[in-house]
């Protein structure tokens, strides 16, 4: 974990020409630098900037990542012909990747489910990297690192370097979360709170600044493949559970904010069903 925040820092501290190599306004690409969260649609910018890639299965993406720190994708050889891993981030993204394998069985066998279910759904699914860098404000009472959303996918995977994230309550309270070094912080996502028909609430939150300090995440967001359908599991609906949702795909959310402010809408509520 060290190491990823280590050569995450390393990548924000570039020239901006080197990081505008990679800048992209569209959220469809595999791997974009950017600011605020939708700079395209956004009409307020947040205090932010990013790298996001796509790395799972990690063989496909990361001859697309940053080449620069070096040390944030590539091994090399040394003289002896031996090869030396220095792939900081791509380590950080395997490990979290069975990470959310072993919690997704545990969140699973706590709904009633098989803790296999949706096995070959998950192994053939994806994995976002979204690292942050928010700097400090001057003025850090007029504006946010990010603004209140919910992520799409299944589950979140935080790992960051001081306090700053807060979440809503269900008095909608903004909560902030206690910053623990060393820790990781899990987040349930829109996927699953469809897939459990409601029984388990995606986490909305947001990202405060401070006028010190500058504040680095990295979220490792997972989800089910590009274009795989996803609803309600069947288990979990019945007479006194209908059906609450409407099925979607990771698509359809990147076209939702494409075309969208999500500041003033979730998708998650376009799929949910009127009541009879």
């Amino acid at each position: 974990m060290d190491e990823a925040l280590e050569v995450a820092t390393e990548f924000f501290n570039l020239p901006n020409d080197e990081k505008m190599r990679l800048f992209s306004q569209d959220v469809h690409k595999p791997v974009r630098y950017g600011t605020s969260l939708n700079q395209a649609r956004d009409e307020v910018y947040c205090w932010r900037d990013f790298i996001k890639h796509y790395s799972y299965p990690i063989s496909d993406w990361i001859h697309m990542w940053p080449s620069n720190p070096s040390n944030y994708r590539y091994r090399y050889t040394t003289r002896k012909g031996r090869h030396a891993n220095r792939e900081k981030m791509g380590k950080y993204v395997k490990a979290v990747q069975v990470l959310q394998n072993q919690l997704l069985e545990i969140i699973f066998e706590s709904l009633g489910l098989n803790r296999s279910y949706l096995h070959e759904e998950i192994n053939g699914g994806s994995q976002t990297l979204a690292v942050n860098c928010y700097p400090a404000c001057p003025q850090p009472g007029l504006t946010l690192g990010i603004h209140p959303h919910s992520d799409y996918g299944s589950i979140t995977v935080l790992l960051q370097t001081r306090s700053g994230l807060e979440i809503k309550d269900k008095n909608n309270n903004w909560v902030p979360v206690p910053f623990v070094e060393g820790a990781l912080v899990v987040q349930l996502g829109d996927q699953m709170e469809v897939m459990s028909n409601g029984q388990y609430k995606s986490v909305i939150h947001r990202a405060t600044v401070n006028g010190d300090d500058k504040r680095f995440s990295i979220v490792s967001l997972h989800s089910f493949a590009m274009d795989r359908k996803m609803g309600p599991a069947l288990e979990l609906v019945n007479d006194q559970h209908p059906k609450s949702y409407k099925e979607f795909c990771f698509r359809e959310f990147l076209d939702f904010i494409s075309g969208n402010d999500i500041t003033k809408g979730r998708f998650l509520d376009t799929l949910k069903m009127k009541k009879l």
